[in-house]
């Protein structure tokens, strides 16, 4: 066996290199440019509990940096557990109005930012940094992978959800020692994302922020450099 087969793996163990048929690439890109931060359009429905095992089974097919998988998804229902929440967002979500500018201040206000206690289901992803042993491969010059991996597990959920027209909203604004406390999450695991989740009336043709003048999502090409930064890409070149 060549040195090749032996770290990769013969072509045997390989599935298609080819492009997904038409239809199948159009729908992943549809979940994509399609979704949406949820935050007042949730329906008190229940979720389905197959729906929501194949979003949770997306979610763990993040790729993580070692195969670490440092995620879990700590599943809340409980109308009261959310209400504690809910009140942690609100002293937070005070602090977080008053550094912005006066002018800003009172269009911050007006924004909904979560979805606590209207979506059925809140999902607490956390991250714990030990998982996959003391080293953890490709982990060893760059702190907080087990961070990026979890986020790319989140990123995974909210498409998936899409596709299933399920709703999904992330809420930031909250102290991360008050939710732990009130989830009972060990000192050493970090919170990464509270996700609210639900049926919805419908999802916006844009971001919502856009949409209410707060910030507007830039051309791809503001973002995109060539071998240096600030060398500008030009894909028609």
């Amino acid at each position: 066996m060549s040195r090749i087969e032996q770290k990769s793996g013969t072509a045997n163990d390989l599935t298609s290199g080819e492009a997904f048929a038409p239809a199948e690439r159009d729908a992943v890109y549809r979940a994509i440019t399609t979704r949406r931060d949820v935050r007042g359009e949730f329906l008190p429905d229940p979720l389905c509990e197959n729906a929501l095992s194949r979003i949770l089974a997306a979610a763990h097919q993040a790729p993580s940096v070692g195969l670490s998988q440092p995620w879990d998804f700590l599943l809340v229902r409980d109308r009261e557990t959310r209400s504690r929440i809910a009140e942690i967002f609100a002293r937070a979500n005070e602090e977080a109005a008053k550094r912005f500018p006066a002018q800003k201040q009172a269009q911050y206000r007006t924004l909904k930012l979560e979805g606590i206690l209207s979506a059925p289901l809140n999902i607490c992803v956390t991250s714990d940094p030990a998982r996959g042993g003391p080293v953890i491969l490709g982990a060893t010059h760059m702190a907080d992978t087990d961070l990026f991996s979890t986020v790319c597990a989140i990123q995974n959920l909210w498409l998936a959800a899409r596709a299933e027209g399920i709703g999904v909203g992330w809420v930031s604004i909250l102290h991360e020692d008050q939710v732990k406390s009130v989830l009972g999450i060990p000192d050493r695991i970090r919170l990464v994302g509270y996700l609210c989740l639900g049926h919805v009336r419908g999802f916006h043709d844009r971001p919502e922020l856009e949409k209410r003048g707060w910030r507007h999502r830039d051309d791809v090409k503001k973002h995109v450099h060539e071998e240096k930064w600030n060398a500008q890409h030009d894909p028609e070149d």
